[in-house]
């Protein structure tokens, strides 16, 4: 249950009134793993969770700090209170910013730090004073699943009662088709009671839902979808979302996955993220340009396009991500924009024609990324399209999957290596107004060139035994 306290006092009344016995503090790692530890109410003290800080070993964090340096604090957030129903007895959640110990100062590569200046820098900039995010984050709910890879072996299965795979085996039949998964009402999809029961616990934590449904896989593709927020509220959010999906599918005995391709020839989950720039309760984005947009819309996309091969490296994170990003499976991989067509990496949604409703659907990032850091990527690469008028070019209103249309259009790049190559080129935008430092950049690409890239590349995959075992 999400509190609306807005101070210290508000939380400290609200512990007593709900009869709280734990506090749990919550961060997000460079990657955007929440990570937590819970303390006692008895032990609970205002001033060193809001004012002084509370301790932790930074050096045992991904991307954080290394052993010689590796004392850190968090300072909670008070306006992020909520009881969390996952727990077993009443306990209260904080959401925490991460300072250096001995200057005080917040630690620059803190990813709800970097989202915090990004809004920063864009009202510095008089463009706009506040901007919405909008994600779709789509997710598979499995039966069961298993994996595993060592030095000699490796493999995975995952299952689930809805699977096509499944309707050669003696049940009750109504399985969904590979790509089927759309809408279909029950019995084919037997995930609306779980998915409601996510629904209500999201609304009881404080997060405005707007519609759950089914998704176009086979197999428990599901989608809820969250109503638009200021950024910093909205990656927030995001973690949240998350841990409820997780913790409710596992409450009833299944599994609930944000892995953006999972299932081998069939839609992957993709994370849709729809934005808009507003000042002085104006929206900036309607205008009498294509499809409705502002000429201030139209280089906010010019930015995205620009710069987008490196927002790749945080907006679709994995190795995975690129399973995702391949033609003919609904995949923006084409860079383009266009009302309407979906597979456009740039999308301008046209279901309503209110000033207020005009947005841009950036639908190239996955429930991988950290949402921090890929909300403010995406917004720095906006707001350097509108600084320099970067031109988007003309619109694409053909099917940009159609063979002919494939040789004449640019592609987002196929791998993680590729991406984080592209972001160690061009990341300058990332840098104005100290939002990202250099520091950060290259923690992170260094990172994910040895824990994802090369863990994937060296290792044999199970299909080369499929084709080359032989040889």
């Amino acid at each position: 249950m999400h509190l609306g306290c807005k101070t210290p006092q508000d939380v400290m009344a609200a512990i007593s009134e709900h009869g709280i016995e734990m506090v749990d503090i919550k961060f997000t790692d460079l990657f955007g793993q929440w990570q937590h530890f819970s303390i006692p109410v008895e032990h609970f003290d205002a001033e060193s969770a809001f004012e002084e800080g509370l301790g932790f070993d930074g050096s045992s964090i991904r991307g954080f700090k290394t052993i010689e340096s590796s004392d850190m604090n968090l300072l909670a957030d008070p306006t992020t209170a909520l009881i969390d129903t996952m727990c077993a007895v009443p306990t209260l959640s904080l959401v925490c910013n991460v300072y250096e110990p001995i200057t005080n100062e917040p630690f620059s590569r803190d990813p709800r730090y970097v989202a915090q200046r990004a809004v920063e820098y864009m009202k510095s900039t008089g463009i706009a004073d506040t901007v919405y995010m909008g994600p779709e984050a789509e997710f598979f709910i499995f039966d069961e699943v298993y994996y595993h890879t060592n030095q000699f072996s490796a493999g995975y299965g995952v299952d689930s009662g809805e699977g096509i795979w499944n309707s050669g085996a003696p049940g009750l039949g109504h399985q969904i088709g590979y790509k089927g998964g759309y809408f279909p009402v029950a019995p084919y999809d037997t995930l609306q009671d779980l998915r409601t029961e996510m629904v209500r616990e999201m609304l009881n934590a404080g997060i405005e839902v707007e519609v759950h449904h089914h998704e176009v896989a086979t197999a428990g593709q599901c989608e809820i979808d969250m109503r638009f927020a200021p950024l910093v509220q909205m990656a927030d959010q995001v973690q949240l979302y998350k841990y409820i999906v997780k913790n409710v599918a596992k409450r009833h005995g299944k599994t609930a996955t944000f892995m953006p391709k999972p299932l081998f020839q069939d839609n992957g989950s993709g994370m849709h993220t729809h934005q808009s720039l507003w000042k002085n309760g104006e929206p900036l984005f309607a205008g009498d340009g294509y499809a409705g947009l502002s000429q201030l819309a139209l280089w906010y996309i010019g930015g995205l396009l620009k710069h987008i091969n490196s927002l790749l490296a945080f907006a679709a994170p994995t190795t995975n991500s690129y399973r995702r990003l391949v033609p003919g499976y609904e995949a923006p991989v084409v860079i383009a924009y266009s009302a309407r067509n979906r597979s456009a990496a740039c999308r301008i949604p046209v279901y309503s024609q209110s000033p207020k409703a005009k947005r841009i659907e950036f639908r190239c990032p996955d429930p991988a990324a950290n949402p921090y850091l890929a909300f403010a990527a995406m917004l720095m690469a906006g707001l350097d399209g509108i600084k320099n008028q970067i031109d988007p070019g003309d619109p694409a209103e053909i099917d940009l999957f159609e063979e002919d249309a494939l040789k004449r259009v640019p592609m987002v790049k196929g791998s993680l290596g590729e991406v984080l190559t592209e972001l160690e080129k061009d990341h300058e935008f990332l840098l104005e107004g100290g939002v990202f430092t250099e520091d950060l950049i290259e923690t992170y690409i260094s990172h994910k060139r040895v824990a994802d890239v090369d863990a994937v590349r060296l290792r044999p995959h199970p299909h080369e035994f499929v084709m080359y075992y032989g040889i």
